[in-house]
């Protein structure tokens, strides 16, 4: 089946934009919106779907999926790296709750990283992705490792049908700062006559931003998939991505016309700089990208 390109992002981004329902969110800011859409992204040849009509700051994306892996809720490990797509909402809250209108964001990440106490008291974000990937809690209060079960059973059980993992735990959604996006991810593995299994996967998103979360959560979904193939020694196939409710902001005009207006360039080669002894141990600078030649990013506010 053919493959998706960057251009047909943008015609879904179009779509949304001139077609969408229009709908008065959760967040007052209101959205335009499609329910239902579905893209299909091939890994083989070594490129990976990072969007070059805006700039994506994907050392970031790799950033928080490592940081997703090892089951971290507080967004200290990300401040002290200078990620910041996680402090919205402990700043929103802490803003509310505190009185304390007038500190900047800046301000919060510094007591966020120099005093424990405030970092336990508003950095923790509750059982968001992290802590369901890998340390799912059942109702016999046992924990799960989604990630270590999958890596087991695609390496034993090829064939299964089981190949999930997901972030929707119901009875953990009220105490998350935000509920999973980026919702349920399944694979499927492919013999070949000659060479190795040929992985792919599919990301089931319940809620897709297209202007600031799309571009992030194709990326570290096509990350994960090619390092578990390395992991495996299988090769990747197809990202397979299904979006539920699909929107653009009513206030991201700016970015919607900009990048609309912008022509696409190649997507860039992903390779590693080494194999990592398990999925958990990869760095940043095993991450090599290359060719990435990006329009200049494009700034719009977070809806929080």
């Amino acid at each position: 089946m053919a493959c998706n390109s960057e251009s047909d992002i943008l015609r879904l981004m179009a779509d949304i934009w001139a077609n969408g329902a229009v709908r008065r969110d959760r967040t007052g800011v209101g959205t335009r919106a499609r329910f239902g859409a579905m893209l299909r992204f091939s890994l083989a040849d070594g490129r990976i779907p990072l969007l070059t009509t805006k700039r994506v700051y994907w050392k970031s994306a790799v950033r928080e999926l490592i940081w997703f892996l090892t089951g971290s809720t507080s967004i200290r490990p990300l401040v002290a790296e200078g990620v910041h797509i996680w402090t919205d909402w402990p700043l929103d809250k802490y803003r509310r709750e505190s009185g304390d209108s007038a500190i900047s964001r800046d301000d919060f990440e510094a007591r966020i990283i120099a005093d424990d106490g405030f970092c336990a008291r508003w950095g923790d974000l509750g059982p968001v992705y992290g802590k369901q990937w890998r340390r799912w809690q059942g109702p016999d209060g046992r924990e799960h490792d989604q990630i270590a079960a999958l890596l087991e059973s695609l390496a034993h059980h090829p064939a299964s049908r089981r190949h999930i993992f997901t972030g929707w735990n119901v009875a953990e959604l009220a105490d998350m700062a935000l509920p999973p996006c980026h919702m349920t991810y399944q694979y499927f593995v492919e013999d070949q006559p000659f060479g190795p299994p040929r992985l792919s996967g599919i990301l089931y998103q319940r809620s897709c931003d297209m202007g600031l979360g799309f571009p992030f959560n194709i990326l570290e979904a096509s990350l994960l998939l090619r390092m578990l193939s390395q992991q495996l020694g299988m090769v990747a196939g197809e990202l397979i991505w299904m979006g539920a409710d699909v929107h653009l902001y009513e206030n991201h005009a700016h970015l919607v016309e900009t990048q609309l207006a912008r022509e696409p360039r190649d997507w860039p080669l992903l390779e590693f700089a080494r194999q990592p002894a398990s999925l958990f141990d990869y760095r940043l600078e095993d991450f090599i990208i290359s060719g990435y030649d990006p329009h200049p990013a494009i700034a719009a506010p977070v809806a929080v």
